[in-house]
């Protein structure tokens, strides 16, 4: 099946599984809302080339629809709603963030384009779009081969559409035009709270703790950064290049600044070269997937070791390698609760925006840990009721709100 299938599948699983309304299904299943459009951008060479972009927005039945966009050259339709509907349940089971889901990307190949013609395709983008998103309406962030500066060219381009200032449409923007502190850490950092609390359930020291940690992006390499900072030992690391390993313990930092002068972590001279495969199969106390979906199946399930996943990315283990995992005793995080502290700080940096003021980093911290920790709580609880892995336990517990809010509503 499709990662947008198993989605759909685990989800009428749930509805039926909760008792609730069929409709409730009928409401999830599919988008409220598709546009799919066509990006003409001048190239360097002069010519012009065409670019497809996605925005999917899934369901608004807690608030505006929230969700990144991603620039990657898989990027298709069905996997934009797949990731739109992991957004919607994602805000539905932290407590305080009014969000429903969406999501966009654009099929592109962003290394390979030069920085006028990423701000060309930033623009045309969001040129593209600007009529299917407002404030509060629909607001974007980075995702996957996105960044802050991205984000300030779309957010700009729709405040010269839009003939005023409106840059809190966009969140995960630079601190200088109205990001926030603390968001570009933000999902990593989220990782982190999750794994303290699963390592607390399980009996386990997180400090001196072995990790792995697919994917050295933002996501990955700050997870990185943040589990060694607070005590834990990671191991092993990858990127699209490669993977490098270390038993004794990567030195982070270091390796952080050799990837900004070498562009790879694939011949760090410290460590171990690797094969990418392999990563997910070492043996650790974490394993953090943090790179693309679909990177745990089946067929490396069997082999994987770690004691605890956290799912720094979206949707990176199969339906069926969760069974063999969770049989195998492994507690998975699952993406919907791991890496849900970037929209934990962008819902933060869209109230910032939207009352013109700036918290302190330590405030942003704060409530992240706050939310994350209050949602691993009520999800490992319900897990631990149920007797049900904690995938199926979050997703229960956010269609179950879901399904309160839209009983409230009037929608069943």
């Amino acid at each position: 099946m499709s990662f947008l299938e198993q989605t759909q599948r685990f989800i009428k699983e749930c509805v039926e599984e909760l008792g609730v309304e069929p409709e409730i299904y009928e409401f999830l299943k599919e988008p409220r809302k598709t546009v799919i459009v066509n990006i003409p951008v001048r190239m360097d060479d002069g010519k012009i080339k065409t670019f497809i972009g996605y925005r999917v927005q899934h369901n608004n039945a807690l608030g505006p629809y929230k969700g990144g966009i991603r620039f990657h050259p898989d990027v298709n339709l069905d996997e934009v709603k797949a990731l739109a509907t992991l957004m919607t349940l994602k805000t539905a089971i932290i407590d305080g963030v009014p969000f429903g889901g969406g999501k966009g990307g654009v099929a592109v190949d962003p290394g390979q384009l030069s920085k006028g013609e990423l701000q060309r395709l930033s623009r045309g983008y969001m040129r593209a779009i600007a009529w299917f998103i407002s404030p509060k309406k629909d607001i974007p962030a980075p995702d996957v081969g996105t960044n802050p500066q991205i984000m300030a060219w779309m957010a700009d381009e729709y405040s010269y559409i839009r003939r005023q200032a409106e840059h809190e449409v966009i969140t995960g923007k630079p601190i200088e035009i109205g990001g926030s502190k603390g968001r570009t850490q933000a999902t990593s950092r989220g990782c982190m709270f999750v794994a303290q609390k699963a390592c607390e359930k399980a009996g386990l020291n997180f400090v001196g703790s072995k990790v792995v940690v697919q994917g050295f992006g933002n996501v990955g390499g700050n997870a990185a950064l943040l589990f060694e900072e607070a005590g834990a030992k990671v191991i092993a690391v990858s990127d699209v290049f490669g993977a490098i390993f270390n038993e004794d313990g990567l030195d982070v930092k270091e390796l952080m600044e050799y990837t900004k002068e070498h562009g790879t972590i694939a011949k760090y001279p410290k460590a171990q070269i690797i094969n990418s495969n392999e990563l997910l199969e070492l043996k650790c106390d974490i394993l953090v997937p943090a790179a693309l979906e679909n990177q745990i199946t089946k067929e490396n399930a069997p082999r994987v070791k770690c004691k605890i996943l956290v799912e720094g990315a979206n949707g990176p283990t199969t339906s069926e390698a969760d069974e063999i995992l969770v049989k195998k005793g492994v507690i998975i995080c699952p993406d919907v609760l791991a890496n849900a502290g970037g929209v934990v700080v962008s819902y933060l940096e869209w109230v910032q925006g939207n009352y013109h003021f700036q918290w302190k980093e330590e405030t942003v911290n704060a409530e992240l840990k706050e939310k994350m920790e209050n949602a691993f709580d009520r999800i490992y609880e319900f897990a631990q009721e149920k007797n049900m892995p904690m995938r199926r336990a979050a997703f229960m517990v956010g269609i179950k709100r879901l399904a309160d809010v839209m009983r409230i509503r009037g929608w069943v």
